[in-house]
């Protein structure tokens, strides 16, 4: 099975809500500066712009906000539509560059690439939700998603960035909703932006691949 790595997912969403609001500016930070990590080295202006917007985010939450819930996410285009997903699965976000096709594996498996030395394989997962195929760009990004012993990257059109979305104010999904989307859909915010249950994803036996030799 091709880049296997192990992560102690559950200890991961234990974590998730809690600890300080001290924790939970780190890990802010932290996630920021991974999502920087999608953008080319000498871009440092925008990297300082992502590193302020992340700081002045933990920074301006309201006392009466500090006994909500929230879900920490990263924010991305698929096919022009808002997705987010949560960063308890982030591990990294890579320019997409160098990607090597992948003989004889589903439609939905773009290629591999090599990670500072990991080989992660990158998933398009328009391709499993229906969303239309936009062609790729400078703005591609590929975010790095791990739980468990599972990790590989799934495409982003581009990124949007780290924000915090009250866990009260996601909104269920609808009835009619089935197949894929159904599984892979956590909620929907008041603004539009459809968020991913990242473990559901990580799981699905559907998109594990094996090596043939």
């Amino acid at each position: 099975m091709i880049m296997m790595k192990k992560f102690d997912c559950d200890d991961k969403i234990d974590r998730s809500h809690g600890g300080t609001w001290e924790d939970l500016r780190a890990r802010l930070r932290a996630a920021q500066a991974a999502v920087e990590t999608g953008f080319e080295p000498d871009s440092e202006q925008e990297k300082t712009i992502l590193k302020e917007r992340a700081r002045r985010l933990a920074q301006e939450i309201t006392e009466p906000e500090k006994a909500r819930d929230f879900l920490g996410v990263v924010g991305f285009y698929l096919a022009q539509e808002r997705y987010a997903i949560e960063l308890t699965y982030v591990a990294e976000v890579y320019p997409l560059k160098d990607l090597a096709p992948l003989p004889q594996t589903p439609p939905f498996v773009l290629g591999i690439f090599n990670a500072r030395g990991r080989i992660i394989s990158v998933l398009d997962i328009k391709k499993l939700i229906g969303l239309p195929d936009v062609g790729l760009t400078d703005l591609n990004r590929v975010i790095v998603l791990h739980c468990d012993d599972m990790e590989f990257g799934v495409l982003a059109d581009s990124i949007l960035g780290v924000k915090l979305i009250p866990v009260d104010t996601l909104q269920p999904l609808l009835p009619t909703l089935t197949g894929v989307k159904a599984d892979y859909f956590r909620g929907v915010t008041g603004d539009r932006v459809v968020v991913l249950d990242g473990k559901k994803i990580l799981t699905d036996p559907k998109i594990i691949i094996h090596e043939k030799i």
